[in-house]
């Protein structure tokens, strides 16, 4: 028959004393079988002697049934093990390293994509400020030529010193070289010899605009295509005879507006 004295004196033991007793009887079995296992090779003096390394763990708590236990059982190996490393948490030489190159290569791509942007943006702006430039040379060049193709291809000998000049104060560069030689050698004196009269206008359509157009423009030279009449005169042609040309008259900007650089017929 079971003492009831022991049976009540199990149950009335505290928690933690239980717990103490399991980890005592725990501790007792692992040194006796560690006794064992060493057999003569423990005994022997002359052996040297190791000096056992402290078991650093965790502390492990069992909590016992309600009934106690007759005989414990023993924790397991695993609960003993050594936890494993915690990883480092600051960043080793290594990566610091390769975060400031990284940050380099992003420092040196940034700037790159601001220089492009800055050379783009000012390309735009030049390509803008040309195109307004080219369209202004347009309308200006245009009106030039208007004028001063009737007093480049129009002469009278009567007066040519004097429509000579007119001519060559719009006119620059070689051509204007090449129109002194011309009208001196050939033109001036064919006009006074046969009494020749020439006088240029711009052709007008029925809608009365000019039949002038720029063919190309830039902001310092224009081409203009120019339909233009012709009336001449001389003792050499009966009555007056009319020539309907079309002149390309090529104008270069300058210090003094724009001047005719070269009249080509076509």
């Amino acid at each position: 028959m079971a003492n009831p004295t022991s049976s009540r004196g199990r149950a009335a033991a505290s928690p933690a004393r239980r717990t103490m007793t399991a980890a005592a009887r725990a501790a007792a079995k692992r040194a006796e079988r560690g006794h064992r296992e060493a057999g003569p090779a423990a005994t022997d003096e002359k052996a040297p002697r190791r000096p056992e390394a402290s078991a650093a763990g965790r502390t492990l708590l069992i909590e016992a049934p309600d009934g106690g236990w007759d005989d414990p059982p023993e924790p397991s190996q695993e609960y003993f093990e050594e936890d494993p490393p915690l990883e480092e948490t600051e960043p080793g030489p290594g990566k610091a390293r390769g975060r400031a190159r990284h940050r380099r290569l992003l420092t040196a791509v940034l700037c790159v994509l601001l220089v492009a942007g800055l050379v783009a943006a000012a390309v735009l702006g030049w390509r803008y400020r040309e195109g307004v430039r080219a369209e202004q040379a347009r309308g200006q060049a245009l009106a030039a030529a208007r004028q001063a193709a009737p007093v480049v291809l129009s002469y009278d000998y009567r007066h040519l010193n004097r429509d000579f000049t007119a001519a060559r104060a719009r006119l620059t560069g070689h051509f204007h070289d090449e129109y002194r030689k011309t009208t001196s050698t050939v033109v001036g004196p064919t006009a006074r010899k046969y009494h020749g009269v020439v006088k240029a206008t711009v052709a007008h359509p029925t809608d009365g605009a000019p039949a002038a157009s720029v063919t190309s423009a830039s902001p310092d030279r224009a081409v203009v295509l120019l339909f233009i009449n012709q009336v001449t005169t001389s003792t050499q042609v009966p009555g007056s005879r009319v020539d309907l040309n079309r002149v390309r008259m090529t104008l270069t900007r300058t210090s003094d507006g724009w001047k005719v650089s070269a009249v080509d017929a076509l």
